[in-house]
């Protein structure tokens, strides 16, 4: 059914006219995901530790998070979550906000910020743009196949963000903390019991309950010293998308996933490093004068490594672990050749 969003879209045609406007429309929405990040997600307990709120792309924040923004902000460790205070929170520079603390007792914890709801006004082609270039397909196919390519757009945007991060050795059930959020994803498994060269099945949330056939993106910076199992192209998970021809414009690198009908998708987790999901999604909206669009977003972010440890240990290169060490090898070798050689001196002489 065809959304009418003429009325809306008549309110500020006008303004959008307006150069610095359009672009500063343009550039707000331009990968400006949300993620909470670390430098490792891996301590020991009480270190001290940081986590970073990225606004902007993974690797590049362009802003920071105003504290007025913040819906909460808040830990989960030990069985209790701990909110984190507007002022614990402090700008790095003009674009990122940082939060320092120290991890306390081991054990897996999870960390997340919910942030209010804000509108953007944005014309056709700057709306259907960001629509193509952060992923939101499924709404860009929809005004395609409804010709609502030429109305403009009044969004509602929310973003809600997550990290798991590991203290010491010892895994707690913390990481599966529901934080309530709008739309949130929650891991199936404890992502710290899992290694390079597996996969780690996530289940995403909205408004409480699992979200089916929602696009989710998936993608990780590979560790420079970690471990990698088999060639890694960045497939896309899903096939058959209609969308194909815009593919080398987009953001959604890494793993185009898909959820089932109870919300979950399976990550694959080729190599060391540290992983990141992403999804936005939107809705049409059919009973405000003022909105077209809400939109909900959601990331989650963890780091996997390979197997090892004194019990788990598979590296070839060191099963001698268990076995003779090497320097009786050698001495017995340097001890054999002495003695031949004396030998063999003795029946010469």
């Amino acid at each position: 059914m065809q959304t009418d969003t003429r009325n809306a879209s008549r309110k500020f045609s006008g303004k959008l006219h307006h150069p610095f406007l359009l672009l500063a429309a343009f550039l707000l929405f331009c990968s400006h995901d949300l993620y909470l990040k670390m430098d490792t997600y891996f301590f020991q307990p009480n270190e001290e530790a940081t986590l970073s709120l990225y606004n902007g792309t993974f690797e590049s924040s362009e802003n920071i998070i105003t504290r007025d923004r913040m819906l909460d902000a808040s830990t989960v460790g030990q069985g209790k979550r701990v909110a984190i205070r507007p002022e614990q929170w402090q700008d790095q520079d003009s674009t990122i906000t940082r939060f320092t603390f120290s991890t306390g007792e081991p054990g897996t914890y999870v960390a997340g910020v919910s942030t209010k709801a804000r509108n953007i006004e944005l014309a056709a082609d700057k709306f259907n743009s960001y629509l193509e270039h952060d992923g939101v397909l499924d709404m860009l196919e929809y005004r395609t196949a409804n010709g609502l390519l030429e109305e403009d757009a009044v969004e509602s945007y929310q973003k809600h963000v997550k990290a798991i991060y590991q203290v010491g050795d010892k895994k707690t059930d913390d990481w599966s903390t529901a934080l309530g959020y709008p739309i949130e994803f929650i891991p199936r498994d404890n992502p710290y019991e899992k290694y390079s060269g597996g996969n780690l099945a996530v289940q995403l949330l909205l408004d409480g309950n699992p979200l089916p056939d929602q696009l989710v993106y998936a993608d990780y910076l590979p560790d420079s010293h970690g471990h990698t199992h088999g060639d890694h192209a960045h497939d896309h998970g899903e096939d058959g998308h209609s969308h194909e021809d815009g593919a080398t414009h987009t953001h959604t690198s890494g793993q185009r996933l898909r959820t089932d009908a109870q919300g979950i998708v399976t990550v694959s987790l080729p190599e060391d490093g540290v992983y990141y999901l992403r999804t936005i999604h939107m809705e049409n909206v059919t009973d405000s004068e003022e909105l077209t669009h809400q939109s909900k977003w959601a990331t989650l972010t963890f780091e996997v490594t390979h197997e090892h440890g004194a019990a788990t240990h598979t590296h070839e290169d060191h099963e001698h672990e268990e076995g003779i060490p090497t320097w009786v090898y050698l001495l017995g070798s340097v001890a054999i050749i002495g003695a031949l050689f004396l030998y063999f001196s003795n029946n010469e002489a």
